[in-house]
């Protein structure tokens, strides 16, 4: 018999790769990709997005998913994908404790929010938080 893992959702510690093309970006181009994917990400909320990825980011960019990487490793000192999970799960909390968004489900709020399908955004909530978006929300909702 096997031993039942103590955590759920199958979560993966994040590991640190030293890849060499992080330290061959000009400065300059890491300063201006920097500000650009910041204002796609945050300003433009393009995370909401379910297809929003790395190729796409680059593609709008005008360079390649390797700068984007090394600029959002370097800079924001995660990956693509956690970084816009993170900003997922961010507006996704809002929405749970904002009571003009207390008629929509979580799985409604996780589409809203980009995540492609409940497995997703329950998994990344969870990695992020450590607790379940229910538990969460039950929690926030009953302390007021």
């Amino acid at each position: 018999m096997t031993e039942k893992s103590s955590q759920p959702y199958n979560i993966r510690e994040k590991q640190n790769k030293n890849a060499a093309y992080r330290s061959l970006i000009r400065a300059e181009l890491a300063d201006e990709l920097y500000e650009k994917i910041l204002n796609i990400i945050v300003i433009e909320k393009r995370y909401r997005d379910k297809d929003f990825s790395a190729k796409s980011l680059a593609t709008e960019l005008e360079t390649n998913t390797r700068y984007i990487s090394a600029v959002i490793n370097s800079r924001f000192n995660t990956n693509f994908s956690c970084l816009v999970n993170e900003y997922r799960i961010k507006e996704a909390m809002h929405r749970m404790t904002d009571k003009r968004y207390a008629d929509m489900t979580i799985e409604e709020i996780g589409k809203v929010v980009g995540f492609a399908n409940r497995q997703s955004f329950y998994a990344s909530f969870y990695r992020i938080m450590r607790e379940t978006p229910n538990d969460f929300r039950k929690r926030h909702t009953t302390a007021k």
